[in-house]
């Protein structure tokens, strides 16, 4: 039994091992209808509770539709029909759900959350997001880069705009599959040094660039995010536009980039603020294959936990 907490984490051969397995397991299903099974179905008689505390569509759908492929049942419990870390202990919650449930994924706000579950569960935690990183969303986007251009490794990454918790877990990949990333945006939303630091240990040359152009020039890969997080107050909404608009993803800022670079976004994206519709709809853009691979790479991720 493992835990998938932080691409960090784990070992890279690992991380490796569950995107083949995410490529191999989409190759099955070959075109089938989506409600379907899998061929193979490892999660028959097993019970997932997927607990959201912060809410989701692309999380929510595509773990609830992996654990139906591979024969599992889904519990699904928002914040508002639990206790957790009010009414009881975090630990004694974790230890309750690991006598009903076979696997926890956990979409939650403090990462602290998260840990205390992952040691006091006695079966597999899975983390669907918290404010410091989103692994599961990278793993999907290393692999629908490399269905489009083969291996990640010594590639180039930009990064555009706010240091979050998606772009903490594109640093963490820096370092396990080996390729270079450029953050760009204003200081005062840099990545947190810890996680910069990770990824040049691993070998790994992270730029920090203030220069949306400079930043993407020779960039494989150009990806962004959402300026406003659902939860930050409406007060920040003026002061981050103002700060991350120079670091907008449009054409022009595209065209610095590589000619064959890939766009990403984690979605849900606001057109027009962090990313132009001409840059979302454009052929740089693969943000619905990145979305649709959710699914295929935690369907791997929830096997991973079960057999290692």
């Amino acid at each position: 039994m493992s835990n998938f907490l932080d691409i960090y984490k784990a070992d890279a051969a690992e991380l490796r091992g569950i995107l083949d397995q995410a490529h191999a397991m989409k190759s099955a299903r070959g075109g089938r209808p989506k409600g379907t099974p899998d061929d193979e179905e490892p999660l028959a008689g097993r019970m997932v509770a997927l607990i959201f505390e912060k809410p989701s569509t692309r999380t929510r759908v595509s773990f609830d539709m992996g654990v139906r492929q591979m024969g599992g049942h889904s519990m699904v419990l928002s914040g508002t029909e639990m206790q957790l870390g009010h009414g009881e202990s975090i630990a004694d919650t974790a230890r309750v759900l690991s006598r009903y449930v076979d696997m926890i994924m956990i979409r939650t706000f403090d990462e602290s959350v998260l840990l205390e579950l992952a040691e006091y569960a006695d079966v597999p935690v899975i983390n669907g997001l918290t404010d410091r990183t989103h692994p599961c969303q990278i793993m999907a986007d290393i692999m629908t880069f490399e269905e489009h251009r083969g291996s990640i490794a010594g590639k180039k990454v930009a990064w555009m705009g706010d240091g979050n918790n998606v772009c903490a877990s594109f640093l963490h990949a820096a370092g396990q599959f080996g390729f270079d990333m450029t953050f760009a945006g204003p200081q005062s939303l840099d990545p947190e040094p810890e996680f910069v630091g990770y990824a040049r240990k691993k070998g790994s040359n992270i730029t920090i660039e203030r220069d949306a152009k400079k930043a993407v020039a020779g960039a494989d890969l150009v990806v962004t995010d959402t300026w406003v997080s659902m939860h930050d107050p409406t007060s920040a909404r003026e002061r981050r536009h103002n700060l991350l608009r120079p670091y907008q993803v449009n054409a022009e800022l595209m065209a610095h980039a590589k000619e064959d670079a890939l766009f990403m976004h984690c979605l849900p994206a606001h057109r027009e603020e962090e990313v132009t519709s001409e840059v979302m709809d454009g052929p740089h853009s693969v943000v619905f294959d990145e979305a649709e691979n959710r699914l295929h790479a935690q369907k791997a991720i929830m096997r991973w936990c079960l057999e290692s």
